[in-house]
């Protein structure tokens, strides 16, 4: 109630009851003169100026021209998310790297720079991813379907199965009952063991042997992946190492991995396959009916298995790979007929942080190839680059001759020490020193056209990732 009209109640109350208003005189007296300073008082209210108003709820006590710019920078924002998404980059990400490398090979005969080299065979040295370019192409749709795509020109998986193809792998993941359980098809890249196929990803410059001898390059088809808790399964139907199987080879392998992590620092796993694949010992029979060796044969049952472990635990990080494999038919050793290829190996890698960009590394390998006279995945003949197969020697006349029993193949190891310094987010230089033996000479040197025990290998490489 305001204060004038609590004065004219009092004087009311006065008149109503004169003995009252007469006992309080001097209070009439105080509420009249309170009543006129009151009026006073909302006189000069009445001719000031009136007062901004409040600001709206929602404005965040911004003045009008500031919540106006904030409108129209949210509907461009708008108009420029809609935009974005109209062209297809939502959920789109795009990735490359490349490794420049130089690499020393003693037997050889040669040191060079090296990017894109598939066709030289120098420089393949095993079957060692280096020396690339990759654009990776990865989108997810909003189903939750994951698409992707990765180019490498020369040295990427389609170079080595397709005869030139510059995919590395070109697949889709489609989810099925949740995100967690997908149907994964096309060219997957092989999944075996502890080390992984892109530069970027690898420790050192070159790869261990199980990866380069024992291990599928690619698969072409269909698996199911799902995860449970701490397992993540997959397992399919799949071409291995083909695209296409030739005519009359119509049946796919079965293949399978099961990973396992126990924490963010520690985990395992296994993979395994079990199918007929291309053997290049195969043979047909000529009119007359006699075996001819053919790279064009009949594919034959193979049975891969491996297993690999990882352990970090601050500065440390160690890892380890345990692979057996055999096909039938496929071994190098062919007296009075085709025999069958058996073969085991182990690798283990240790590296150590010496600083916070600075990593020491150290690996070892170790691969059994004497059943048979050897023969490894994709290897049915001799091979003097890579040192596969039984010793060689040359006799007085200069002719290759077998140097031993034809029926025992020369088992191979290596270790390799190196180190990789981060110079930045993206940029990491590789240094690598790597020697490689066997229990026979298979090792063909250029040089003095000899065969040697060992091999030495330098190498270096600059892996930029964006």
């Amino acid at each position: 109630m305001k204060p004038v009209r609590l004065t004219a109640l009092v004087l009311a109350i006065g008149a109503a009851f004169p003995a009252a208003a007469q006992s309080n005189e001097d209070l009439l007296k105080e509420l009249r003169a309170l009543r006129d300073r009151v009026t006073e008082l909302e006189k000069k209210l009445a001719a000031q100026p009136a007062a901004a108003p409040a600001p709206q709820a929602g404005q965040w006590g911004m003045t009008p021209e500031q919540a106006q710019e904030l409108a129209r920078i949210g509907t461009k924002t708008e108009a420029l998310q809609d935009n974005f998404e109209a062209q297809g980059f939502k959920g789109l990400k795009i990735t490359g790297q490349i490794d420049p490398t130089w690499i020393y090979n003693r037997r050889a005969n040669d040191a060079s720079f090296v990017l894109l080299n598939r066709e030289d065979g120098r420089y393949t040295y095993d079957n060692s991813y280096f020396g690339m370019a990759v654009l990776d192409i990865l989108k997810e749709t909003e189903s939750g379907t994951i698409w992707h795509l990765t180019l490498a020109p020369e040295r990427g998986t389609g170079a080595l199965i397709n005869g030139g193809s510059i995919i590395h792998e070109a697949s889709v993941a489609i989810p099925l009952e949740d995100l967690q359980t997908r149907l994964w098809v096309g060219q997957i890249p092989d999944w075996t063991g502890y080390e992984i196929t892109l530069p970027a990803g690898n420790k050192l410059v070159t790869h261990n042997l199980l990866f380069d001898f024992m291990a599928p390059t690619a698969y072409t088809g269909a698996v199911y992946m799902t995860t449970v808790g701490k397992w993540q399964l997959k397992g399919g139907l799949a071409n291995v190492n083909t695209a296409r199987n030739s005519s009359g080879n119509k049946t796919p392998s079965l293949i399978f991995r099961a990973d396992y992590a126990k924490g963010e620092f520690s985990g395992f796993g296994f993979s395994g396959l079990h199918g007929k694949l291309h053997n290049y010992a195969t043979y047909d029979t000529d009119a007359d009916g006699n075996a001819v060796f053919s790279d064009q044969g009949r594919n034959t049952l193979a049975t891969l298995l491996e297993a690999d472990a990882y352990f970090v635990r601050g500065d440390l990080s160690l890892f380890g790979q345990l692979s057996y494999g055999q096909q039938k038919k496929a071994a190098i050793y062919r007296e009075n007929g085709l025999r069958d290829a058996r073969w085991w190996g182990l690798s283990t890698t240790a590296a150590y942080k010496l600083t916070p960009r600075l990593e020491g590394v150290v690996r070892a390998d170790y691969v059994y190839n004497r059943k048979n006279g050897g023969g490894l995945l994709g290897y049915s003949s001799d091979d003097g680059a890579n040192g596969i197969g039984r010793g060689l020697a040359l006799d007085a006349d200069g002719n290759v001759v077998l140097a031993g029993d034809p029926s025992k193949g020369a088992n191979r190891y290596a270790l390799t020490v190196g180190a990789n310094y981060r110079y930045d987010e993206n940029t990491l230089f590789k240094l690598e020193y790597r020697y490689d033996g066997a229990t026979q000479a298979v090792f063909e040197d250029l040089k003095d056209g000899g065969y040697s025990k060992n091999n030495h290998l330098l190498g270096a490489s600059v892996v930029v990732s964006f």
